[in-house]
């Protein structure tokens, strides 16, 4: 399948392509930036288009080199895979493979355009929006019931090792004249994703080769899950020694914001342990 030399050589054809794609999208979008600005478990989604679109520019002088619009099959497949899954999730009205089909549909027509060498060098950036999805909500719900009762029971045990009287009751952790919930919001899960989308790019511009970016993205997981658990140790110690009302306050914002200080300081200390064995290696 080859495209005409007229088209290969029109400046015109491959804009108005991509902006008949947004047209085809621009629900599908709309409403992925109305769910990014009204959940704050998405609210990184603005950040996602930004980041990968960053990463694009910065290698736009090897990506001219490597345009080659063959018409390539491969690419095409995705084209038709993607429009498919647009057709069929349009009918079920099913949004989150609506929305993947957008990532596919583009990847496709990047691949079929532009070459499959350039489609090579931009999978990872093209690839990164599927951060901006957000998770089919029975999904989501279904992984922070575990992660509440995970935090909670990991909690607790280092309370009793540090001499605090604490005990547990489900998602509840009872202290001294005090009683800490690990509600939805604290389960570690939008810290989690967001995490992950920070593992996935500080290990794509820090870490050569494949095995040790995703080693490195993959160690986001645990790292995350542990920082999420320092967070409610920290509030349940606050609440312990000084006061309630400081640890749902004062301490509940800050342990907030220290998760993705001693998230990234962790992934920073793994990311240079496994550079440290590139370079023996």
């Amino acid at each position: 399948m080859s495209i005409p030399r007229s088209l290969q050589k029109s400046n015109v054809l491959i804009p108005a392509v991509f902006i008949l794609l947004v047209i085809l999208y621009a629900p599908v979008i709309i409403g992925l930036v109305g769910e990014w600005y009204h959940d704050d478990n998405y609210s990184h989604g603005f950040l996602i288009p930004l980041i990968s679109g960053y990463l694009i520019w910065r290698k736009r002088a090897r990506l001219k080199e490597l345009i080659n619009p063959s018409g390539d099959i491969g690419g095409m497949a995705l084209v038709l895979l993607g429009m498919a899954m647009f057709v069929l999730a349009n009918a079920a009205a099913e949004y989150f493979t609506l929305r993947v089909s957008l990532v596919i549909t583009m990847f496709g027509l990047v691949w079929y355009l532009l070459g499959r060498k350039v489609a090579t060098a931009t999978w990872f950036e093209i690839l990164f929006l599927m951060f901006m999805i957000p998770l089919p909500y029975v999904l989501y719900y279904s992984m922070t019931f575990p992660m509440q009762l995970l935090a909670t029971k990991v909690t607790v045990k280092l309370l009793n090792l540090i001499g605090m009287t604490a005990i547990r009751q489900g998602n509840i952790i009872h202290l001294p004249g005090y009683s800490l919930e690990v509600a939805e919001a604290c389960s570690g899960l939008r810290s989690l994703i967001s995490l992950l989308a920070l593992g996935a790019v500080y290990a794509r511009l820090t870490q050569k080769g494949l095995p040790r970016q995703i080693i490195l993205f993959l160690s986001t997981i645990p790292i995350a899950v542990a920082a999420n658990i320092f967070r409610v140790f920290f509030t349940a110690v606050g609440a312990y020694t000084i006061s309630r009302e400081l640890a749902e306050d004062f301490l509940h914002t800050l342990s907030g914001m220290m998760v993705f200080v001693v998230a990234f300081i962790m992934l920073f200390i793994f990311g240079a342990i496994l550079k440290i064995g590139t370079k023996k290696s």
